[in-house]
């Protein structure tokens, strides 16, 4: 692969590229943007400035970069899926716009479904013209969240939920083989009572990352979705999650058909939530993990959390 066409370098914030059609009504003097378009016009531009700001060298996307940007070839649509960011109800979303009519409500797709990879296509299956022309052509989105919080949802959903076993066997036993003193024959037999501290120690391990990538679940989104390469149309954030789906919608403009899937609040991970999950942890482990997900904080302006200890 000697050229940058074959490398998937369209939809770049460096390569010349058409402007999608949101793009062009923004930038279009004639409109004044509403309230959501200035919010999200915004957001672009922070985005922008810090890829400018934080990213020195510039790299060539590889189809195994595209694995999590979902194809609607009937809207023109491009959505990179972040996993604990809402993403089960837009696979099911995108399942309806996909689905040729197959499916009419996407509430009553069942959530393991929304999760079967032949039932969406993702940009990586295809060929390198067909891929250039997506990103040149489609509009792009994807959706966000407070870095710790999202780790945090992770960790709850993963490893203190007795279902999870799969998790607990892959990734918990060998949590509790490196990172815990004396554990006891059941604990790595089982690996089903990782605590957030232990989860902590082994992001932060070098050996990690060095053995094998992060898993989808607590990778940092600019690992994920590459938003310094990709240049996404529009940034929801969960934090804005129904107004931003709203918009959205009407945006590709199936507003009127098709309503976001309202999630439950109850078991939401709050700010509140995380501050008492870092409260025993010690402040050099705090250092490193913000310095992990640092980027996310920073390419999606999300402040340093008041809870944190790193000064």
């Amino acid at each position: 692969m000697e050229s940058g066409e074959d490398h998937f370098s369209m939809g770049s914030w460096n390569g010349k590229r058409r402007l999608s059609p949101l793009q062009a009504l923004y930038d279009s003097e004639q409109f004044e943007p509403s309230p959501i378009q200035a919010t999200h016009q915004n957001r672009r531009e922070l985005l922008a400035s810090a890829c400018k700001t934080y990213t020195r060298k510039r790299r060539v996307l590889t189809a195994d970069d595209l694995k999590h940007l979902i194809v609607d070839d009937t809207h023109g649509l491009l959505y990179c899926y972040v996993p604990k960011v809402a993403c089960t109800n837009w696979k099911r979303v995108m399942m309806v716009l996909t689905g040729q009519g197959k499916y009419k409500d996407p509430t009553l797709i069942p959530a393991n479904e929304a999760h079967i990879p032949t039932n969406l296509r993702t940009l990586s299956e295809f060929s390198t013209s067909e891929i250039n022309y997506r990103l040149r052509n489609y509009l792009k989105f994807i959706f966000v969240r407070e870095p710790f919080e999202r780790l945090i949802s992770a960790y709850r959903n993963k490893f203190t939920r007795t279902y999870n076993t799969a998790f607990h066997k892959r990734y918990g036993t060998k949590i509790i083989e490196r990172h815990r003193r004396d554990p006891s024959l059941e604990a790595l037999e089982r690996g089903d009572d990782v605590t957030f501290e232990e989860f902590l120690y082994y992001l932060v391990d070098p050996q990690t990352q060095r053995e094998e990538p992060f898993n989808e679940h607590w990778e940092r989104v600019h690992s994920l979705c590459h938003p310094c390469i990709v240049q996404y149309d529009a940034v929801g954030k969960y934090e804005t999650l129904e107004e931003d789906a709203s918009y959205l919608l009407q945006l590709i403009g199936v507003g009127d058909s098709i309503k976001f899937p309202s999630s439950s609040k109850t078991t939401r991970t709050t700010d509140g939530m995380a501050a008492e999950f870092f409260k025993g942890i010690n402040r050099f482990y705090q250092r490193r993990l913000f310095n992990l997900y640092k980027m996310d904080f920073l390419l999606f302006n999300y402040s340093i959390p008041h809870y944190l200890q790193i000064h």
